[in-house]
């Protein structure tokens, strides 16, 4: 125990000092027992995940006895088949639907990335002209929207209704995934774009060789952003699309699987019972999930460094 006297009014002071060493009890090492609930708990999460995508991939891969045998769905392998892929991709709407989403998904992602990079990097520069008005402009944006109705008519009277371009031009840019970017950005060492403007740089190298190699974690994760945001949208073309056999592959599946509308093509297979229905569906399924589930992986590793950092150095 050590004591100190204060000169203002003669009182002592007890001053107890922290035991050395000693850590929050959030920061201690779990104990067994911790270590337990915590596997249970994670195991308990990756079942819940995993289970409804088990359930979706093997009913896809059985036959018409085991769906019959199970009831519906299929849990337990038995009488797998790729007979509900064969038919899926055997040049029919699916086939065309799945080439549609790839087109608007790559075409989509590209202009979106291009138009919230340039933006981002021009709204991060102090001195570009007018940057903050526009910020504010662009931050209203994202509480405050036209409504259904006016985007509709807005996009009727430009010319874009029955055309892929609807599906794109509209939600070209996300606010938050621009002002994402833009922090990432302004966190760019001042030093370094000093330098290249020494060097004779102008804005479009500064931001090409310097800003976008520095930034490769916060790209590569807008770009998976507003790349699952192409290939999961399904109500503009709902709206935008009066063909249908223009739907891209979500719209084919939300007809499929909802309103239990077979696709061109592949209603009299069904109907004969050649091939099941319900395997079918889980085989469309598991084709709209598939492109997810191999890029998520590759991008994953950037995701802390890409939105974590770059929201709180904003």
């Amino acid at each position: 125990m050590s004591t100190a006297t204060t000169g203002t009014t003669g009182t002592t002071t007890v001053v107890r000092p922290s035991r050395p060493g000693a850590r929050p009890v959030w920061e201690e090492e779990p104990t067994a027992l911790g270590h337990g609930v915590k596997g249970i708990t994670l195991t308990g999460v990756c079942l819940l995940i995993l289970g409804p995508l088990w359930v979706v991939v093997v009913t896809s891969l059985s036959d018409a006895a085991a769906i019959t045998d199970a009831g519906g769905l299929v849990v337990v392998p038995q009488g797998l088949t790729f007979q509900a892929y064969a038919e899926v991709l055997s040049g029919g709407a699916v086939t065309k639907a799945v080439l549609i989403s790839i087109c608007l998904t790559l075409v989509g992602t590209l202009i979106s990335m291009v138009v919230s990079v340039l933006a981002a990097y021009g709204l991060s520069r102090p001195g570009s002209f007018g940057h903050r008005p526009l910020l504010l402009i662009m931050m209203v944006t994202m509480f405050f929207g036209a409504g259904l109705i006016p985007t509709y008519l807005l996009v009727q009277n430009i010319g874009l209704m029955d055309s892929y371009w609807s599906l794109i031009l509209p939600s070209a840019v996300s606010v938050f995934n621009l002002l994402v970017l833009r922090s990432f950005f302004m966190s760019t060492a001042p030093d370094l774009i000093d330098a290249a403007r020494i060097d004779g740089a102008g804005e479009w190298r500064i931001l090409w060789q310097i800003v976008l190699p520095l930034s490769r974690a916060v790209v590569a994760v807008i770009s998976l952003f507003y790349a699952v945001g192409y290939w999961s949208s399904w109500f503009a073309a709902s709206l935008y699309l009066n063909d249908q056999n223009r739907y891209p592959l979500q719209n084919i599946l939300n007809s499929f699987v909802l309103r239990h509308q077979a696709p061109t093509g592949m209603s009299q297979a069904i109907n004969t019972g050649a091939v099941p229905g319900l395997s079918v569906q889980m085989a469309v399924m598991v084709i709209a999930l598939v492109p997810v589930v191999c890029v998520y992986p590759f991008v994953q590793k950037h995701f802390q460094k890409g939105m974590l950092i770059g929201a709180v150095k904003g």
